[in-house]
């Protein structure tokens, strides 16, 4: 079985995230995704200024999002956020996201990122060699 990194942080949800009906508009978890991968990458350290002072940006080409439950104003949201390794010069990462004062899981997720030059967005078929330098340090290589 190959390893995976994990992190988990804890959010509140915003009187500005909820819609009409007083629910989480759906559009906000993808932000959530994000204050995971933000939390996760300055755990771990390949936080997007890491990637960027090494000359590449990461952009999402592909999320897949399933909602089970709801979230509300106030309620505290633990965002669970796991890289799966793979050979590819790509990040991918799972989510769950739980009702901290429930521990329900609200919604299940995941994104791949690529890798693009910073000046060019020249698509990199190869890891680039920092990042092969991380996955070493976490036994991911």
């Amino acid at each position: 079985m190959q390893k995976t990194l994990k992190h988990a942080t804890e959010i509140s949800v915003k009187f500005s995230e909820v819609d009409s009906l007083g629910i989480v508009w759906h559009g906000h978890y993808v932000r959530y995704f994000e204050d995971g991968r933000e939390a996760f990458g300055k755990a771990f350290g390949i936080d997007y200024l890491t990637v960027y002072n090494n000359d590449y940006v990461t952009p999402i080409v592909s999320m897949d999002c399933k909602y089970k439950q709801v979230l509300r104003y106030g309620d505290s949201v633990i965002i669970e956020t796991e890289y799966i390794p793979s050979e590819a010069a790509r990040l991918n990462f799972n989510y769950r996201l739980l009702n901290a004062a429930t521990g329900e899981v609200v919604v299940t997720a995941s994104t791949t990122q690529v890798f693009l030059s910073r000046d060019t967005f020249v698509l990199q078929l190869t890891n680039p060699p920092f990042f092969e330098d991380w996955k070493k340090k976490h036994s991911l290589a």
